[in-house]
C-alpha cells in the first residue's frame, strides 16, 4: 500500500514540474533583413551615432523593450543631417538603432520627407524601414505606400506592397513594385504598372522614368492609350515615351493604333500632340474597315488628318471574299473624308503614284497612277492606262472601274480619251483576227464580271468580223469583216465573245468578204495588242515589265492573196492590147 502510493506521488510531481515553462531568454534586437546589407560608405565612428535632441519624457521599462530607453512626446533625432520626429522612439543605443512609433516624420537633407505610423532606422547603415501609411514627398512627386525601403547613402526607396506616385505634372502613378533613385529621379518600375494622366494611360510591364526628363524608357508589353478616343493607342515591347514632348520611339513588335488603322514597322515613331507618326523596316498599313493593307520600306501617318503614306518598294492588297486584288507603285497615300451625304460617315480613297501595277484573277492593269474611291468603288487609271479582262484589251487617256463593293463585282468601265478597245475574235485559235472599236469616249457594262455592252461614242470606227451560225449544225462561217464609221457604235456581247454590232448616228458600214480585205486593213494603224506587258500573276506588280514572249498569232491572208492574183490576171487579160508597128 505504501508503495503504491509513493509511485503515485512521483507521477505527480513529475506532470506537474512538467507543466511549468522555463523562463524565456531575452533575444535581444531582430532586426529586418534589409539592415543586414551593409553599405560600404556606413561606419559606426562616434560622429555618426544617432543623436537624441529633444522630447517631453525619456525612462526605461525592464519589462518592455527589453530595458532600451524610450522616449515620449514631441520626440527629436538627428543623424547625418537627417531628422527624426515622432510621438515615441525606442533607441537601442548599443545597436545605433531606433524604433518609432506615431507621427513618425524623417526629414532628408535634400528636403525629402517621409512620414508614417512606424519606423525603424539603422544609424549604421543609414537604411530605414516606414510602415503603415507611408508618404514619402520630395520636389517632383509623393509616393504613398504600406511600407517603404529607404536608403540614404544612395539614397534609394523601394517598395513591394502596391504603391501610388503622384507626379507634379498631374500624372499618377500605380505599381506594387517600385525602385525610387531619389538623386537622379529616377523611378524603376517592376511588374505591371499604369500611369495615368488626363490625356493618356500607360500600362507595362517594366518602366523606368526619369523625373527630371519626363522620359520613360519600356522593357515589357506596353500601351500608350488616347483617353478621348481609347481605340488610338501605340503599343511596343521596347521603347521611350517623353512626357514633356509627347513623342514615342518604339523599338520592338511595335504598334500605332490611329482611327481604325494599324501602322507596324521595325521601327516606329509617334507624336502624340501633333498625331504625326512614321515607321521604318518592313512597315505595314493596315485598314481591317477597308480589308486593305499596304506594305513597304517607309511609312508615315497623320492621325488628325486621316491620312497616310507608303514609300519604298510598297505594294497594296486589298482582299476579297473570293479573291484579292493586288497593287504596287513607287507611292502609296490613303485618307478619309466626310460623305457629303451623311456626315458621320467618312470614306476612304487610295492613291499611287508612278508605274502603277495591277492584277486580279479576272483583271489586270497598268497605269502612271491611280485614284480609288474604295467607299464607293471607283477606280481611276491615268496617264497611259491600259486594262486586260480576259481575252480583251483597253487603253485610253483615262480609264476609269466602277464596281459595286458589297457585292465585289465590277459594274461598268469608262474610257475617256482616246478610246480603244480590242479583243480576240476567237480566243480558242492563234489566228491575228481581232475585233476593235475606236472613239472618243467609250463605256462597258459588265454583267457577272463579263462584258455585256460596250458602247464607243464620238467619231466611233470598228473593224469586227462577221460570222454567220448554221442553227442545226451550229457551224460557224466566216462572212467577213466589218469597217464601220458613225457617231456611236454598240458592241453586244454574248457568253464573252462579240455578237452584234449596231452603227448609229451618221451610220457608214461595209462587210467585205475575206477576198476582198487585205491584212493591213483588218488593223487600226494604232493597234497594238500587248501581251509581254500584261500581268500573269501576283508577283508580277513588282517588275516595271515581267516581259513575257511575245504571242504569234498565225496570219491568213491567203483568199485575198488569191483574189489579188485573179484580179491582176484579169486586169492584164481585159487590159487593150497595143498594136505593134512594123518598119517598112
Amino acid at each position: 500500500m505504501k508503495k503504491s502510493f509513493f509511485v503515485v506521488l512521483v507521477l505527480i510531481f513529475v506532470r506537474i514540474f512538467s507543466q511549468v515553462t522555463p523562463p524565456v531568454q531575452n533575444q535581444g534586437l531582430v532586426k529586418d533583413p534589409f539592415f543586414s546589407n551593409s553599405n560600404p560608405a556606413s561606419n559606426t565612428d562616434a560622429s555618426k551615432k544617432v543623436k537624441h535632441i529633444h522630447s517631453d519624457t525619456a525612462g526605461v521599462s525592464p519589462d518592455k523593450y527589453d530595458g532600451n530607453m524610450v522616449f515620449s512626446g514631441n520626440v527629436q533625432f538627428e543623424h547625418q543631417g537627417s531628422v527624426l520626429t515622432a510621438d515615441e522612439v525606442v533607441f537601442y543605443q548599443k545597436e545605433n538603432f531606433l524604433k518609432a512609433i506615431g507621427n513618425v516624420v524623417l526629414t532628408t537633407p535634400d528636403g525629402n520627407r517621409i512620414t508614417a505610423e512606424e519606423m525603424e532606422y539603422d544609424g549604421n547603415t543609414q537604411r530605414g524601414i516606414a510602415r503603415r501609411n507611408v508618404v514619402l514627398t520630395d520636389p517632383k512627386q509623393t509616393i504613398k505606400t504600406e511600407t517603404l525601403y529607404y536608403d540614404k547613402i544612395p539614397n534609394t526607396a523601394y517598395f513591394n506592397t502596391g504603391g501610388t506616385i503622384y507626379s507634379n505634372d498631374g500624372s499618377v502613378m500605380y505599381t506594387k513594385t517600385a525602385t525610387y533613385y531619389l538623386n537622379t529621379k529616377m523611378i524603376d518600375f517592376v511588374g505591371r504598372s499604369n500611369i495615368e494622366t488626363d490625356k493618356y494611360t500607360i500600362v507595362s510591364d517594366n518602366i523606368k522614368q526619369n523625373q527630371n526628363t519626363g522620359v520613360s524608357d519600356f522593357f515589357g508589353p506596353t500601351t500608350i492609350r488616347n483617353k478621348e478616343n481609347p481605340r488610338n493607342y501605340v503599343y511596343t515591347e521596347q521603347g521611350t515615351y517623353n512626357s514633356k514632348t509627347g513623342e514615342s520611339y518604339l523599338n520592338k513588335n511595335s504598334r500605332i493604333h490611329y482611327n481604325d488603322k494599324i501602322l507596324t514597322g521595325d521601327k516606329l515613331y509617334f507624336n502624340r500632340n501633333t498625331g504625326f507618326g512614321k515607321g521604318n523596316g518592313n512597315v505595314t498599313l493596315d485598314d481591317p474597315k477597308q480589308n486593305r493593307y499596304i506594305k513597304g520600306g517607309y511609312g508615315e501617318i497623320y492621325e488628325k488628318k486621316d491620312s497616310a503614306m507608303i514609300t519604298d518598294k510598297p505594294y497594296a492588297v486589298k482582299i476579297l471574299s473570293k479573291d484579292s486584288v493586288y497593287m504596287s507603285a513607287e507611292k502609296f497615300l490613303t485618307f478619309q473624308r466626310p460623305d457629303s451625304a451623311n456626315a458621320l460617315k467618312k470614306k476612304s480613297f487610295l492613291r499611287a503614284f508612278r508605274k502603277v501595277r495591277i492584277f486580279k484573277t479576272n483583271m489586270q492593269g497598268r497605269a502612271d497612277s491611280l485614284s480609288f474611291n474604295e467607299t464607293d468603288g471607283e477606280m481611276h487609271l491615268m496617264r497611259k492606262p491600259i486594262l486586260w479582262m480576259g481575252a480583251k484589251q483597253v487603253t485610253g487617256d483615262e480609264i476609269r472601274v466602277y464596281s459595286n463593293p458589297e457585292k465585289e463585282i465590277t459594274d461598268s468601265i469608262r474610257v475617256l480619251g482616246n478610246a480603244f478597245a480590242i479583243s480576240k475574235a476567237d480566243s480558242l485559235n492563234l489566228k491575228d483576227e481581232f475585233n476593235q472599236i475606236k472613239s472618243k469616249n467609250m463605256i462597258v457594262y459588265l454583267k457577272d464580271n463579263a462584258i455585256d455592252i460596250a458602247k464607243a461614242v464620238g467619231n466611233a470606227q470598228a473593224i469586227t468580223y462577221a460570222d454567220d451560225t448554221n442553227e442545226k449544225t451550229k457551224e460557224v462561217t466566216r462572212i467577213g469583216v466589218a469597217l464601220s464609221t458613225c457617231g456611236e457604235i454598240v458592241a453586244h456581247f454574248i457568253e464573252r465573245k462579240l455578237e452584234q454590232v449596231d452603227c448609229n448616228i451618221g451610220a457608214n458600214s461595209d462587210i467585205y468578204p475575206m477576198s476582198k480585205i487585205s491584212k493591213d486593213e483588218r488593223f487600226f494603224k494604232d493597234f497594238n495588242w500587248n501581251t509581254k506587258d500584261r500581268l500573269q500573276k501576283w508577283g508580277d506588280i513588282f517588275l516595271d515589265t515581267p516581259n513575257y514572249p511575245e504571242i504569234v498569232y498565225q496570219s491568213d491572208n491567203s483568199l485575198f492573196e488569191r483574189a489579188e492574183a485573179e484580179r491582176k490576171k484579169l486586169e492584164e487579160k481585159n487590159k487593150p492590147k497595143t498594136p505593134v508597128r512594123v518598119k517598112k
